[in-house]
């Protein structure tokens, strides 16, 4: 038993870091700015998104066998596995495109979702900082049809796999291309500009699979031969985890205490510089 996933994360770092050195998108250093804050939410949250997406696996399977009918899910079951598979990866991210979108539209919601947007830096550690909140009800909504409605373990645990890793490549640090594919698929470009602080770049490319989602509800930003430059916020957040945690319940008042503090800092640096009697 690996509760921390410790064999995929040493698999993950054996199988990108090479790839990053090899192929950067951006001169960067493996340990790059807020790396060991990263890596808190890899091993910390791991745990709990695993734990809140069981529950919502289970609701969904009560739930279902309620609603959905028994020969239907034997139906949707029994269907060749090279049918379900792309079924499972249209609907599983059609739920994740909707729901990442309403993350971006909704005030309350975008605070926990500008957590993973705070991150400056991309690499294949940046896909682990996320809220929990934000990442079980994400991947919760993009599983409720994949369980509902049937389909077979095998599908869904390839899928898994899929998304996994699909995830760490498209925010990884690396320039491989997909050619014309990546009208179809997301990759490292397609992604790297949903992070950017550009301004052109604001509230583009949703899906977190199938980039042709993007180009059917007119979100699409992918200029050709070109790659982002800056990433994160507006105004910065604090690079810490348990602020990031707590940001959504607290929001600005965790902005107002650091910049009292800086505020303080310098009055105070300034007053050690200061002539006598005057500041």
């Amino acid at each position: 038993m690996d509760p921390f996933g410790i064999k995929v994360i040493f698999i993950t770092i054996l199988v990108f870091i090479p790839l990053e050195r090899l192929f950067a998108m951006h001169p960067q250093k493996v340990f790059r700015r807020n790396w060991a804050n990263d890596l808190i939410f890899l091993f910390v949250n791991g745990v709990l998104i695993k734990l809140g997406l069981l529950a919502v696996i289970v609701a969904v399977i009560f739930a279902a066998a309620w609603i959905v009918p028994v020969s239907f899910q034997a139906m949707v079951g029994g269907l060749p596995y090279w049918v379900q598979l792309p079924a499972v990866i249209v609907l599983a991210d059609l739920g994740f495109y909707w729901t990442h979108r309403m993350f971006h539209a909704v005030p309350w919601l975008w605070r926990f979702h500008s957590i993973h947007h705070s991150i400056e830096e991309l690499d294949w550690l940046a896909a682990t900082r996320v809220h929990p909140v934000d990442q079980i009800l994400t991947k919760g909504v993009s599983l409720v049809p994949v369980f509902a409605l049937g389909f077979s373990e095998w599908v869904i645990g390839v899928y898994a796999v899929l998304y996994q890793w699909q995830s760490v490549l498209i925010h990884s640090n690396v320039r491989i291309g997909f050619g014309p594919l990546r009208f179809l698929f997301a990759s490292p470009q397609f992604h790297h500009w949903h992070h950017s602080s550009q301004r052109e770049a604001r509230d583009r490319n949703f899906a977190g699979q199938l980039s042709f989602l993007d180009a059917l509800f007119g979100r699409l930003h992918l200029p050709r031969g070109e790659n982002p430059t800056t990433y994160g916020l507006d105004r910065p957040m604090p690079q810490r985890y348990v602020p990031q945690l707590l940001y959504p319940f607290v929001g600005e008042r965790i902005f107002q205490s650091k910049s009292d503090t800086a505020a303080l800092a310098e009055t105070e640096r300034a007053s050690v510089e200061a002539p006598n009697g005057s500041l």
